[in-house]
């Protein structure tokens, strides 16, 4: 068996990555086609405006908001690298 140059063997290695890359972008093109023409094709009905509604009061109220706290404390001084004592949270609000 001949042996075969450095050079074309790196050559066709990079031809083959980028063949294989240039096929995985035109086949996620082709699915991405396919299923936006699948998708639904009646608009949504636009949805009635609701009157504003008064919170309930429970529903602020958060169970174990100390236990909460501290995770989100811990949390915040893992990603910051510092102690989470030194972390204090001043007010929590619901989203």
């Amino acid at each position: 068996m001949p042996e075969m140059s450095i050079p074309f063997v790196i050559l066709m290695g990079i031809g083959t990555v980028f063949f294989g890359l240039i096929c995985i972008i035109l086949l996620s093109m082709a699915m991405s086609a396919i299923c936006r023409s699948m998708g639904d094709k009646t608009p949504a009905p636009a949805p009635a405006p609701a009157a504003p509604a008064a919170p309930a009061a429970g529903a602020d109220a958060i169970p174990n908001r100390q236990a909460m706290i501290a995770a989100i404390a811990v949390a915040i001084a893992e990603e910051l690298g510092t102690d989470p004592a030194g972390i204090r949270i001043l007010s929590v609000k619901k989203l």
